[in-house]
């Protein structure tokens, strides 16, 4: 049977330290092994601050990662859309109607009020083409900006208009 002894060294004097104190700041968490006076000292210093400030819950972490399942599901959604008309990119999140329809078609749970699945998601089919011609998107207008010319030339017009008369 093996033993282990853990021995903290105070980070500031390198003498036996008593814990481990842990704090934050600028969004940065810290934590320095201290001994019982140097801790003391630091929540002294600190308690004016913390007296004063608020609480904060601590912010879920950034996206999660993703198992093989929900990638295997993902690229079985991808496989059922394209065989159901539906025009689905071939990476990035599928859209809520796809997955909904997937999941009724799959045996899943319909939702009481099925909403209608929206148009711009679904193939046409050559056949069934519409004769009407849609309408051209409108051309994005351009915010048109004269140059300002430098001092020197605005002072070449003001002086080619002739002298300014006298009052």
């Amino acid at each position: 049977m093996q033993r282990v002894e853990v021995r903290l060294e105070d980070d500031l004097t390198g003498g036996p330290a008593d814990e481990t104190v842990k704090f934050g700041l600028d969004g940065l968490e810290y934590e320095v092994d201290l001994s019982t006076r140097h801790a003391a000292e630091l929540r002294r210093l600190l308690a004016p601050f913390v007296e004063r400030a608020r609480r904060v819950r601590p912010q879920r972490s950034g996206a999660r990662a993703r198992t093989a399942a929900s990638r295997e599901r993902s690229r079985d959604i991808r496989a059922w859309a394209e065989r159901q008309g539906f025009s689905v990119a071939e990476h990035g999140r599928l859209p809520g109607n796809i997955i909904q329809e997937y999941d009724i078609a799959h045996g899943g749970q319909q939702p009481a009020e099925r909403a209608a699945p929206r148009a711009a998601g679904r193939k046409v089919a050559p056949d069934r083409a519409s004769t009407k011609r849609q309408a051209r998107a409108k051309p994005s207008r351009r915010r048109r900006t004269t140059r300002l010319r430098p001092p020197a030339a605005r002072a070449r017009v003001h002086q080619s208009l002739g002298p300014e008369p006298v009052p």
